[in-house]
């Protein structure tokens, strides 16, 4: 294959690989505090001979849409949403994790917990246990939690320097990125409300279309490719004859 196909082929392989983060993003538009992602390419240059070089196209990382998705009124005193640059801090079988999704609840010994059953820790490091028996549940913006008339803690909110370099994991998960948490100064939380994906669904869209365009054009470039060097073929065993 000569320097078109090969071209055309690096153009086809992204494409494709664009097409599978579009299709993610769709596939959560609903789930809360989900992240937009896209791909960042970069051109890369391959040496084909002596003196040639051939720019081929090459995706390098998956860049995070960082901001705020919107904000849901649901009622629910353990749904809670962070305003402002923040997250909440997970206690998980692999470690401590980060999420912004506040869809909480209680498991049977009155911890807060993600819908996973993973606990919420508060500012000391450890879970917040709260009475079974107690409906009069409050969280107020800077994360303290209360009882009824008594104050059982604080949740911990942190922040990272470099978002993007936080790693994405199952359940709304983000690993730190071997960055240390920082206290999230600025941000507070909503209690009831959800934070909502930002994905825009009809931008996807229209991304994806234009992506499936792109692919199928690429393809006819291997495809005229292919059939100018069979006729090309051709012509050279006819003349050997």
């Amino acid at each position: 294959m000569e320097n078109t196909g090969y071209i055309a082929l690096s153009r086809q392989a992204v494409l494709a690989r664009k097409l599978d983060v579009i299709a993610n993003n769709l596939a959560n538009m609903t789930t809360p505090s989900f992240k937009a992602e896209d791909m960042m390419f970069v051109e890369h240059l391959k040496k084909t001979g002596d003196h040639d070089r051939v720019s081929l196209v090459q995706d390098i990382a998956l860049v995070r849409n960082i901001s705020e998705g919107p904000m849901s009124k649901t009622n629910n005193p353990l749904d809670l949403a962070i305003s402002g640059d923040g997250f909440f801090a997970i206690e998980t079988a692999d470690g401590e994790r980060y999420t912004r999704n506040g869809t909480f609840q209680l498991n049977p010994q009155g911890q807060i917990v993600t819908s996973q059953g993973d606990r919420v820790l508060g500012v000391d490091g450890n879970s917040i246990t709260l009475p079974l028996t107690e409906s009069a549940i409050s969280v107020a913006s800077d994360g303290s939690v209360s009882a009824g008339e008594t104050l059982i803690g604080r949740l911990q909110m942190v922040r990272f320097e470099n978002l993007q370099a936080m790693e994405k994991q199952s359940n709304s998960l983000f690993g730190s990125g071997e960055q240390d948490p920082l206290a999230a100064d600025g941000a507070e939380i909503l209690q009831g409300m959800i934070e909502g994906s930002n994905v825009q669904g009809i931008v996807e869209v229209t991304r994806m279309i234009n992506t499936t365009r792109s692919y199928t054009a690429a393809s006819k470039l291997v495809e005229q490719e292919h059939e100018r060097q069979r006729k090309a073929i051709q012509v050279l065993a006819s003349t050997q004859q």
